[in-house]
């Protein structure tokens, strides 16, 4: 469930005024722009750009741009993007660091629905004028290039038809693959890339059974290596994506100096789905409210920003 709380009142010409306003004269409101952008899906932000450019002959994204600045801007920035739109500058960054962050690509991959996914990949065409495939093929190499340009490319069936035979097979398999430490075997590859959600999480429990331990917690010792790495990434994220969630927020809250970048990617991406459930599940593994932790460890109006998402009043 989503952890927004979303006005009854809603008016995209009024709300354009009301940022308007906002946005002019000395200094920024910004205690106006939370009360509106924070508590506006997706359809409502959208309606409410159109309004704001018919009116004012202005791209509200890059007004906001201008008026703000550091952590709460990166923030507000992704979220008034349409969330096709979203997951795309998510990936292109991802992509583009020094280090390409290879966690972010297989987020966007694995936790999308087909459908989703496919829209992301057409709005980062759009935006890029490249195809999201050639470019994570053009700053990845090796196994981790096959995996990643697999995930991205995928269209998985997403109905819910299972096959209890072909899970143990590829249970076997796996097995196999980890016992004689063959992480980069094109079967590996192609299991994790094209199986339908409910196979693969069919497969996973089938490895449980066989191996009376899951198989991230076998992947565990191979810590040393990237492309493992993003192997446990993907299963993470198609076997209890909440969970992952709840781990990545955990971690960027308990490091020293807090992931900024992480915190604001998770709660953007996350609010208007399963943020609610996200949120009991990190209260159950930390015994702190998430809303406390991020309180805590953030400030101002990107503090502001955040909780309101959260759904804080």
């Amino acid at each position: 469930m989503a952890s927004i709380i979303v006005s009854d009142h809603f008016s995209a010409v009024e709300d354009a005024e009301v940022l308007r306003k906002a946005c002019q004269g000395w200094g920024t409101d910004e205690k106006a722009l939370i009360a509106v952008l924070a508590h506006r899906n997706a359809v409502q932000r959208k309606q409410i750009r159109q309004a704001y450019e018919e009116l004012y002959h202005e791209d509200l994204i890059k007004r906001l741009e201008s008026e703000l600045s550091g952590d709460f801007e990166k923030a507000v920035y992704r979220w008034i993007l349409d969330p096709a739109d979203r997951y795309a500058v998510l990936a292109n960054v991802a992509i583009r660091k020094g280090v390409p962050d290879y966690h972010v690509i297989v987020e966007i991959a694995c936790v999308l629905s087909p459908e989703e996914l496919l829209e992301v990949r057409k709005a980062y065409k759009l935006r890029y004028k490249h195809s999201l495939e050639e470019d994570v093929a053009a700053h990845t190499s090796g196994d981790i290039r096959k995996l990643l340009v697999g995930l991205v490319s995928a269209y998985r069936y997403e109905g819910d038809e299972i096959n209890a035979r072909l899970a143990a097979s590829e249970a076997e398999i796996l097995q196999n693959a980890i016992k004689d430490k063959a992480f980069n075997h094109e079967e590996v590859i192609r299991i994790l890339s094209t199986r339908s959600k409910l196979q693969l999480i069919a497969t996973f429990n089938r490895y449980r059974d066989d191996q009376v331990t899951s198989i991230t917690k076998n992947l565990l010792g191979e810590e040393g290596n990237e492309f493992t790495k993003v192997v446990r990434t993907a299963i993470r994220c198609i076997n209890d994506p909440k969970k992952y969630f709840e781990k990545v927020l955990r971690n960027a809250i308990k490091r020293v100096g807090t992931d900024e970048d992480a915190l604001t990617r998770v709660i953007v991406m996350r609010a208007e789905k399963d943020l609610k459930e996200i949120k009991e599940q990190y209260y159950k593994r930390n015994s702190v409210p998430l809303d406390q932790a991020v309180a805590k460890d953030t400030s101002g109006d990107y503090k502001a920003f955040l909780l309101a998402l959260l759904g804080k009043e």
